[in-house]
């Protein structure tokens, strides 16, 4: 009996080592086990461009009332984390002398070094103006700036350096359009640009598949008024790897505020149903424009992508699109016109380069209250607006932050506090507005 007792317990021991053993080997089979990477692929601009799941934005960094005060790395990093969190993967730039440009692609490298699978790409924006332009010498617009060649130059370096990031050049920034009194340049100026930068992508030393195009008004684009159909501008639709256009209602509220006023037949509505009827119309203005573009362009008998470079609602005015003008800047009518852009250019396949991720004091320095301070989805304290309440709630911003602020929703969520603040469109008869 005493032998048997001890040879049961020899047996029990020896299965317990057994099976621990057996756990073991699992344990660090599976510790061993790496998860699987994504598998790479290289993207070219022809892939992501018109594609939903390639969200694409204007960005800048600047947290200051100057841009002498560059971001640094470290907040290019975690502006491109919020960013990416949000299924953006395209940012646009506008300046590439200014030391941001280069520095967010390092941040963005430094992102794909810590995880392979991180992706965003760029659309390098090289400035481009006229003889004079910025100083108190009157604009010649028949002559370009000296500046011009080392701004193309830069984006040449950048977009040899970094072509896994770099897949665009936009010659330009609403550099044709007229009202850009300050700077514009006429259309064989971006044309010379444009060419000289396919030219070095047939030569080898630009990547074939790195898009250039031009981003400016629909109007420059021949979306509008005839004078701009000039043969230049003809050339350099045929130049073009794709058109980039912008079209803001919001400021056509203002200029041309036809489609904004609310039309008598809307009279008996609520004040909430005239509110997203007329951002409905703005929608439908927006999309007049890009017609208008692509039809122009067609009449060519050229048929390329028309994607839109910049479009956008600020969410404070106080002047021109505020209380005592169109009555159209508040975060209500600017989220509702985000939500409805986003999902119709989503649907037609159409790159939205929405202005603006974040908002950036420099634009409007003197004036902390002017609309061009306040076109971000995402405020100075890291609030994110109600266009992008949603996100917040499907906790996608969770342990990311922005100058060390969590992101969280403004008017700390409450809908019916920020609807104080939007007011009703006015119908024609209640204002006069001065161009």
């Amino acid at each position: 009996m005493i032998f048997e007792k001890k040879h049961k317990k020899i047996q029990k021991i020896t299965l317990a080592i057994c099976l621990f053993g057996m756990l073991t080997g699992c344990f660090e089979n599976q510790k061993n086990k790496k998860t699987p990477e994504k598998e790479y692929k290289y993207m070219t601009a022809a892939d992501i461009l018109g594609n939903p799941k390639y969200l694409a934005i204007s960005y800048g960094g600047y947290r200051h009332k100057t841009r002498d005060i560059q971001p640094t790395i470290k907040e290019l990093q975690d502006d491109m984390k919020i960013l990416a969190a949000m299924g953006v993967k395209i940012v646009r730039t506008y300046n590439v002398h200014l030391d941001q440009a280069s520095n967010l692609l390092k941040a963005i490298t430094a992102l794909k070094g810590e995880d392979p699978n991180f992706e965003m790409y760029v659309m390098l924006g090289a400035w481009i103006d006229c003889e004079n332009a910025w100083t108190d010498k009157t604009p010649n617009h028949e002559v370009e700036s000296k500046q011009n060649a080392k701004e193309i130059a830069q984006a040449v370096v950048l977009a040899k350096k970094y072509p896994e990031i770099v897949k665009i050049i936009s010659v330009g920034n609403e550099a044709m359009v007229h009202w850009a009194t300050s700077y514009f340049v006429r259309p064989n100026v971006i044309l010379k640009w444009v060419n000289h930068l396919q030219n070095l992508k047939k030569s080898g030393e630009l990547p074939n598949d790195l898009w250039i195009t031009s981003s400016d008004d629909f109007s420059s684009w021949g979306g509008g008024d005839p004078v701009y159909h000039t043969n230049d501008l003809n050339k350099l639709i045929k130049a073009v790897d794709y058109i980039s256009m912008h079209t803001y209602p919001m400021h056509n509220s203002y200029y041309n505020p036809d489609f904004w006023f609310v039309p008598s037949e809307e009279e008996t509505l609520t004040d909430s149903e005239k509110i997203d009827s007329a951002i409905q119309r703005a929608i439908r203005f927006a999309q007049k424009q890009h017609d208008s573009v692509t039809n122009y362009m067609k009449s060519l008998g050229i048929n390329k992508p028309v994607h839109i470079g910049e479009t956008g609602w600020a969410t404070m005015s106080n002047s021109l699109y505020g209380a005592n003008g169109s009555r159209a800047t508040d975060q209500y009518k600017a989220g509702r016109y985000y939500q409805l852009l986003r999902a119709w250019t989503n649907k037609n396949n159409i790159s939205c380069f929405y202005f603006e991720a974040f908002d950036e004091p420099w634009k409007d320095a003197g004036n902390p209250l002017g609309s061009e301070n306040h076109f971000g989805l995402i405020n100075l304290k890291g609030e994110a607006k109600y266009a992008i309440w949603d996100l917040v709630d499907k906790g996608i911003f969770k342990g990311l932050t922005r100058d060390g602020n969590p992101i969280i929703k403004t008017y700390n969520g409450n809908l019916e506090l920020l609807m104080k603040d939007v007011l009703v469109p006015p119908a024609p008869e209640e204002v006069n507005f001065s161009h």
